[in-house]
Order: structure tokens, then C-alpha cells, then sequence
């Protein structure tokens, strides 16, 4: 079976930095999509940034546009969020979610886009 592990988490004041990882063991065939969504407690989860494999294409929710940068590293299987100037707010779970392939009935930006999603790593950000 596919699974994503996320590491990298922990706690950081505001303005600090934080680099996340997910790596991806087992056949997933190929790779459409890799996002990352995050989860605060008490809402909804949302998604926060993705990237598609074949191009680098990348797509970034508004409130982490000029902070957050997603890549990805193909022979590896793996993808990367540096996060820059974080804030309160962004202090949620993150996790990472992969796409079998790519598809044109949803947004990527969706949710429900994604077929597998790993279990998410803790992201506090507080003085």
C-alpha cells in the first residue's frame, strides 16, 4: 500500500522558519499531484499549497503567497513546504496528500482530489 510520511514539524516563533517533508513509499504508479493542507483545531482542513509532477507547476492559497514555497524532488518521490514568516495562525497539522493522476473534473485544490494522505506533522507557531 502507498503511504506519505510527513516530518519536520515542531515549534517556531513568529517570523521564524520551518522546512516540511513527505516521502512516499510504495507503488503509486505515478504521480499526478502533491499538496499540502493543514488542519487547525476546531476547523475545517484547508488546502495550503500543490504541485504537479510533471512541470512544476504550483498553485498557493493567498494567505501564504510570498512566504511558503512547495518543490518536489521526482526520483525521490518526495516533496518539500518551506515556510518563511510564519504566523500564529498558521499553527495547525499539515499533511501531505498525492493524486494517482491528473484530472480535469476538480480543481486540484480540492480535497477530494486526493487518493492517498499521510497522517500530518504538528506546526506550532507561538512567542
Amino acid at each position: 500500500q502507498v503511504q506519505l510520511v510527513e516530518s519536520g514539524g515542531g515549534l517556531v516563533q513568529p517570523g521564524g522558519s520551518l522546512r516540511l517533508s513527505c516521502a512516499i513509499s510504495g507503488n503509486i504508479f505515478k504521480i499526478g499531484y502533491m499538496a499540502w493542507y493543514r488542519q487547525a483545531a476546531g476547523k475545517e482542513r484547508e488546502f495550503v499549497a500543490t504541485i504537479r509532477w510533471s512541470d512544476g507547476y504550483a498553485i498557493y492559497r493567498d494567505s501564504v503567497k510570498g512566504r511558503f514555497t512547495i518543490s518536489r524532488d521526482d526520483p525521490e518521490n518526495t516533496s518539500s513546504l518551506q515556510m518563511n514568516d510564519l504566523k500564529p495562525e498558521d499553527t495547525a497539522i499539515y499533511s501531505c496528500a498525492a493524486s494517482r493522476a491528473e484530472w480535469n473534473m476538480i480543481t486540484p485544490t480540492v480535497a477530494s482530489y486526493y487518493h492517498y494522505w499521510g497522517h500530518g506533522t504538528q506546526v506550532t507557531v507561538s512567542s
